[in-house]
């Protein structure tokens, strides 16, 4: 019997990690080509009884959240201002932030093993005419972060692109935080070594700069970036999220720009990479003066592989034409892999077909035969002749193209289990 999973046992600093991989994975590889993402079950460690126990990702963010503070700031504590905070701070800290609007404080953290967090009502980083180095409110220079519960408003810059955060090294993640009106909600330098997680976070309000593009999420050519369960609207004139990462999962988000926003793309990839793109709900208004909603590849390659992966997108156009999809084949290859399975469109429009991937399953709907919630088409009613019209998306590199989870306002999002009269788009 043919062997279906080969199972890779690393045992590093006590710890064993397996990795479970596909059949026919080892020397099936081209060369600078992206291995099948593994079935990663967790970390294996050794209880004090001598058993083996997983460790999952959602234990250790429960973990996480019940860590003692080590140092508290705000209002009544010793240290007051953010600033003294990351000055004083020591690798490893639990650093807890009161409520508040803590203004005028900008912050360079170069700590690692750091947990940054906002407690009770999200504390407020108002920027009020103060950056860290010139570049932004926060600006994370270490080793592994996470910032969670914390806003972040209001950055000016003299270059144009002062940040809520400037992520420059390590590993970043930001859960259930916000960025309004900044001039970039976050930033981040170009080394391929970095990682960047955003996930069940808010981001809006673009500053309304002729002229000046800026962009609510900008990620740079590092090497992975993962966005989950966040929201995004109003911006103007730069795109919602913009990333030039070598590998980009972009999963259960409203990238939805709204009546009065004026974003150009809602969902770029410029340098092309590999980007799985799944079960998002992605809008652009009437008023946009980009009339594309997810584009790929406009300035070139950057990375040696490269291929896009939309399945179960809910796109949505308000403006009178536009593209759903544009993969420019006339910079990135015109032989560039494209997989767009199960897409629900509303309004009028073009989707890219490819000359090499697959293209199927993706249904054009009128605005009026969608539920709406919050004021935006997402849901087809139960009884949508659509509904089981469709076959499941398989996978691609190993990873699953079936929806797993779907967007729940007002940012985040909740496990969902499509049944068995599967139908196209974010909402099952």
């Amino acid at each position: 019997m043919i062997q279906e999973t080969l199972r890779l046992c690393i045992l590093r600093a006590g710890i064993v990690t397996f990795l479970v991989f596909p059949a026919g994975w080892a020397g099936a590889q081209m060369p600078d080509k992206l291995p099948p993402a593994p079935d990663y079950r967790g970390e294996i460690r050794r209880t004090p009884d001598g058993r083996l126990m997983v460790i999952s990702e959602e234990a250790k963010l429960l973990r996480a959240a019940d860590l003692p503070a080590t140092m508290s700031v705000g209002p009544g504590e010793k240290i007051t201002t953010l600033t003294e905070a990351a000055r004083l701070a020591k690798d490893g800290e639990v650093i807890e932030i009161r409520p508040g609007d803590y203004r005028g404080q900008p912050a360079v953290w170069t700590q690692t093993n750091l947990l940054i967090r906002g407690v009770g009502q999200r504390p407020v980083m108002l920027a009020e005419g103060q950056s860290a180095e010139g570049k932004a409110i926060w600006v994370v220079r270490g080793g592994t972060v996470t910032i969670e519960n914390i806003e972040f408003r209001g950055a000016r810059v003299a270059s144009l692109n002062g940040a809520g955060i400037r992520f420059e090294k390590g590993s970043l993640t930001v859960r259930s935080c916000a960025f309004f009106d900044n001039e970039m909600g976050i930033l981040t330098a170009n080394f391929p070594e970095l990682s960047l997680e955003v996930i069940d976070s808010e981001f809006g309000d673009a500053p309304r700069h002729k002229g000046d593009l800026h962009h609510l999420l900008y990620v740079g050519a590092i090497g992975k970036f993962l966005l989950r369960g966040s929201r995004f609207h109003n911006g103007y004139l730069g795109h919602l999220v913009k990333s030039r990462a070598r590998e980009n999962h972009i999963l259960y988000n409203m990238l939805v720009d709204g009546a009065g926003g004026r974003a150009s793309y809602e969902l770029e990839f410029p340098n092309g990479g590999i980007a799985y793109v799944i079960g998002n709900a992605v809008g652009q208004s009437a008023g946009t003066d980009n009339p594309t909603l997810v584009s790929y590849g406009a300035e070139g390659p950057r990375w040696p592989d490269n291929a896009l992966y939309m399945a179960h997108n809910t796109l949505i156009n308000d403006a009178p034409a536009g593209n759903f999809v544009n993969v420019r084949i006339d910079k990135i290859a015109s032989d560039v892999e494209v997989w767009l399975l199960n897409n629900l469109l509303v309004g009028n429009g073009d989707l890219f077909k490819p000359a090499q991937g697959r293209f199927d399953g993706n249904r054009l709907v009128a605005r009026g035969e969608l539920i709406e919630s919050g004021g935006i088409p997402l849901r087809l009613t139960n009884l949508s002749p659509l509904r089981g019209a469709i076959r499941p998306p398989g996978q691609a590199r190993g990873v699953e193209l079936l929806p797993s989870a779907e967007f729940h306002f007002p940012v985040g999002s909740r496990p969902m289990r499509p049944g068995s009269a599967l139908a196209p788009g974010a909402f099952q």
